[in-house]
């Protein structure tokens, strides 16, 4: 085992970096031990300062290069019955615990345990690092990082994101549109019901409307993915205050998880179209003032990535695995592609042990990434 790999999975696993919380001094640690090695890192801070992205690069500038990239926000451990300690590091059979272990600061401690290898050797092309935050609440940290990565001259080629994925690689997922609906009607006594706009009702034949989507999208499958369609689904809604009062306010969140080459968007417009040219018209009619609004919550891209393509066979060669897959979980990797960046996932540890009560990496595990990393090496170097 590297010496370096687990005093810095340790300090990684103390600090609370929950969605919620900020991720600035897990940020700076990282930035302090690159400096150590003579790296500059730039940070790319959230609006309101609490949070930021890392982005360093090693090696010759010129652009080009392999990204590794990583988030380090992590999902609560909030009523979960943990057995160890959430933030700290527990060694038991062969296997370290701590929220993010597996997902995915194992990735990230192997990575910056390996700078000093790679600084050792004279790379041929640039090695670009970049950490994110809010990545469990919808990619949306990473997205100024990204357009900076867009706009540069020396952004890299290829974009290892190292999510657990047992260290096979994995050239796709599907992308995913979160919304909220707002539906506004008007509030009445019970028993003069017609006089009033219920907002549930409406927001019920919402709903229905999305129930018809969800069946159309399973027409287009790609056994690729598992489910192999598209899915739609509601998954919150708050409504009403009493019996006796037609309700005024209803809300429902929904998503759609769909494969690669089917146009969410224009699913959304479909629905949204029927909000505004059928419900709308139908509530007004009892009052003007009845409206439903659609909120974003989140959207990132899926990835499909050619498995077929060079990239995919060099990173094969790195991490000892030719299974190439696809996963159900989202990742960054969708961002990274569409600006112009060949993206491809692999990571130590397992999506089944992330997000979960006594969460954990296996040490073989980290084995095998420290093992990708030094194959990536000596290609960069040869």
């Amino acid at each position: 085992m590297n010496k370096r790999l687990l005093p810095l999975l340790q300090k990684l696993l103390a600090r609370d970096t929950t969605s919620r919380e900020s991720n600035l001094a897990l940020i700076e640690d990282i930035r302090d031990y690159l400096a150590g090695w003579g790296i500059d890192a730039d940070l790319f801070y959230s609006e309101d300062g609490r949070k930021a992205n890392l982005y360093a690069v090693i090696g010759p500038s010129g652009g080009g290069g392999v990204m590794l990239s990583g988030h380090t926000d992590v999902v609560p451990v909030d009523g979960q019955p943990w057995s160890v300690p959430p933030f700290d590091m527990t060694y038991r059979d062969g296997r370290y615990y701590g929220r993010g272990a597996a997902d995915m600061k194992g990735f990230i401690a192997c990575v910056l345990a390996s700078v000093p290898a790679f600084l050792a050797q004279p790379l041929r092309m640039p090695l670009h690092l970049a950490f994110s935050y809010d990545e469990e609440v919808g990619c949306l940290g990473v997205r100024s990082l990204v357009e900076y990565l867009r706009a540069s001259k020396e952004k890299p080629a290829l974009c290892i994101v190292g999510e657990p994925t047992e260290m096979r690689p994995v050239y796709g997922h599907k992308g995913k549109i979160a919304l909220r609906c707002e539906v506004h009607g008007h509030a009445c006594h019970s028993a003069y019901a017609p006089q009033g706009v219920n907002a549930i009702e409406y927001a019920a034949r919402l709903i229905g409307k999305l129930g018809e989507a969800r069946e159309a999208l399973t027409q287009t499958t790609d056994v690729r993915f598992d489910p192999p369609f598209s899915t739609l689904q509601v998954g919150t809604i708050r409504g009403g205050s009493a019996l006796n009062i037609v309700p005024q306010e209803c809300q429902f969140d929904f998503e759609i998880r769909y494969l690669p080459e089917v146009d969410a968007a224009a699913v959304v417009d479909d629905i949204q179209r029927y909000a505004r040219q059928t419900l709308e018209p139908a509530m007004q009619r009892v009052s003007p003032t009845g409206a439903i609004r659609f909120v974003p919550l989140s959207h990132y891209p899926g990835l499909l990535t050619d498995a077929q393509s060079e990239f995919a066979g060099w990173l094969a060669q790195w991490c000892g695995s030719d299974e190439y897959s696809t996963v159900a979980f989202g990742t960054e990797g969708g961002l990274f592609d569409e600006a112009g960046i060949a993206t491809l996932i692999c990571g130590p540890g397992s999506m089944d042990q992330g997000h979960k009560p006594d969460e954990f990496v296996a040490e073989e595990q980290l084995h095998k990434c420290m093992a990708m990393l030094d194959n990536l090496r000596q290609w960069m170097s040869a």
